[in-house]
């Protein structure tokens, strides 16, 4: 490959190439569709699907296809109108409520981290991966990680400060489209600790450069390739079944991410705050990731009710009172009772 097709390789995410590609496959394959498109198939395709797909994976698809089109020098067919008024009216007939993974709380973070160390301590043989799986989890939550930033994490790329935390740089992730990179810090705590967990992982597994959170086969052996994104969940899954934690197939690895933004909201942190240390860039992103929990939300609303007022009764009611009821009532007018 020419140094031309690597750096054009390069310019788009090994994701969303994959993505792209699966869209792709996805319209000639399944659909029988023909490349290049017109704007009346794309449409076709789009209304096939309506019912089956999201509005997002529909919106995937059509990324892809435009991508296609541009980069074969066709007209590109997903911009024509009806293709937009097609997706328009999808839009209007399948609206439903956003599917969000569920947040992780802190007293089942810790559930967990306590089940991880107790089971090591038992079969020495789990000590290696659970030290590796509490360290991701500890990382992975305070610092509001994506699954495929938190599996890119090297060696070389994450500094420990002594009592202050970790700092970290990711060279490119889903926000930094312009692939500047960025430093993130994750700080050491009293518990929880994230700087710790680390720590004692790298110690256990004696590595010293290379992928951070690495696979390990079924006999202990640890591996040189990084942990894949995709495992993301069943990894996650497994650690809360393993806990005892009901309801474990509810999570996945945005449950990292939405429980530490819950996590900063319920703690005070202001939108200001939080979008800047996890990465967001508009408030939209954020708030999709903050939850309120329903006790919160009944003490914010009990605050600002006033407490009522008991109404005197007649024995608690002032003499005065008492005798105009009592004149009234001999005058033959409405008694108060």
């Amino acid at each position: 490959m020419s140094s031309l097709d690597t750096y054009l390789a390069l310019a788009e995410r090994p994701n969303t190439q994959k993505s792209y590609a699966a869209s792709i496959k996805h319209f000639e394959q399944e659909w029988h569709g023909l490349l290049p498109a017109t704007a009346d198939s794309v449409a076709q395709y789009l209304a096939a699907y309506a019912g089956s797909l999201a509005l997002n994976t529909l919106k995937l698809r059509l990324a892809a296809l435009s991508h296609w089109h541009q980069d074969h020098g066709f007209m590109d067919p997903t911009k024509d109108r009806l293709v937009s008024q097609v997706l328009k009216g999808i839009r209007a007939a399948h609206t439903a409520p956003e599917k969000k993974a569920k947040p992780i709380e802190l007293d089942q973070l810790q559930h967990v981290c306590d089940s991880l160390d107790q089971a090591a301590k038992v079969d020495q043989a789990l000590r290696l991966p659970n030290l590796r799986d509490k360290a991701m989890l500890l990382i992975g939550f305070w610092r509001g990680f994506r699954a495929d930033e938190l599996t890119r994490l090297t060696i070389e790329h994450v500094e420990i400060e002594p009592g202050v935390g970790l700092k970290i740089f990711l060279p490119w992730s889903k926000g930094d489209r312009d692939n500047l990179g960025r430093e993130y810090r994750c700080p050491a705590l009293s518990r929880l600790c994230p700087v710790t967990a680390y720590e004692e992982w790298l110690k256990a597994a004696q590595i010293t450069q290379g992928p951070v959170f690495r696979k390990i086969d079924r006999w202990g052996n640890l591996g040189a390739s990084a942990i894949q994104p995709g495992s993301i969940i069943r990894w996650l899954r497994r650690l809360f079944s393993q806990a005892g934690i009901i309801n474990a197939d509810q999570y996945s690895s945005h449950s990292l991410r939405r429980g530490f933004a819950s996590w900063a909201h319920a703690s005070g942190w202001d939108i200001k705050e939080l979008m800047e240390y996890v990465g967001w860039k508009d408030v939209g992103s954020a708030m999709r990731y903050m939850d309120t929990s329903i006790d919160t939300l009944q003490a914010r609303f009990e605050k600002g009710i006033p407490q009522s007022q008991k109404s005197p009764s007649r024995e608690e009611a002032p003499a005065s009172a008492r005798r105009t009821q009592t004149s009234r009532g001999k005058a033959g007018l409405r008694v108060i009772k």
